[in-house]
């Protein structure tokens, strides 16, 4: 656990609509799209719409931070997304996640604009999510076949590997085998309090592992 007290705030706004067919949800984030910053994510049927807050947006700035840190100084490549709509009709299936990345299969999209009927789901999607959602994200990650979930509740970070069409939860990143849950615990909890020096000191640790 990240932190045990106080209790979490809320991290997010949302609105959910059920019984929506896929026309009428590009519709409607077609619409809200242009007049305002929610994100949107639909499963067969269900329309969940969020509104991040101060706590989400800074939880999952910084688990950026803490990939692009590792990136970086394990010589690796990297194409983000971040919240880049990842539409997949046939499956009736869509989401924004808060970040996205190509890692492992970087060459095979570096060069182009992604379209998921032809190339692969991003290797890593984060989602950060302090408040309950009505979406079984872990399904719908699954089924688009995204090969590792982060989720993180402001508290707990989970893991998630693809297995089998399943997510199984790991100790440890199979993107960054190096990486254990209490390094981002203590990357975080030194972020909250100074961003800057949270980031030399754990580049430098990043550099000790190479």
């Amino acid at each position: 656990m990240l932190l045990e007290s106080p209790p979490k705030p809320i991290g997010e706004k949302r609105i959910t609509f059920r019984d929506l067919d896929w026309s009428s949800f590009k519709q409607i984030q077609q619409l809200l799209t242009e007049r305002t910053r929610a994100r949107f994510i639909y499963d067969n049927g269900v329309l969940e719409i969020t509104r991040p807050l101060e706590s989400h947006e800074r939880y999952a700035r910084l688990i950026e931070l803490f990939i692009r840190i590792l990136v970086v100084e394990l010589g690796m490549k990297i194409k983000t997304m971040g919240s880049t709509t990842l539409n997949r009709e046939d499956l009736l299936k869509s989401a924004e996640p808060d970040n996205g990345y190509y890692i492992q299969n970087y060459a095979m999209v570096a060069d182009h604009e992604i379209d998921l009927e032809r190339d692969p789901a991003p290797d890593l999607v984060v989602e950060v999510d302090i408040t309950n959602t009505d979406i079984n994200k872990n399904r719908l990650y699954a089924s688009m076949g995204v090969p590792e979930f982060w989720r993180f509740n402001g508290r707990a970070w989970k893991i998630l590997c693809l297995v089998d069409g399943h997510y199984v939860e790991r100790d440890r990143s199979s993107t960054f085998p190096s990486v254990q849950k209490t390094d981002l615990y203590q990357f975080l909890e030194a972020a909250l309090l100074d961003e800057v020096s949270a980031e030399i000191n754990f580049r430098q640790w990043v550099q000790q592992q190479r």
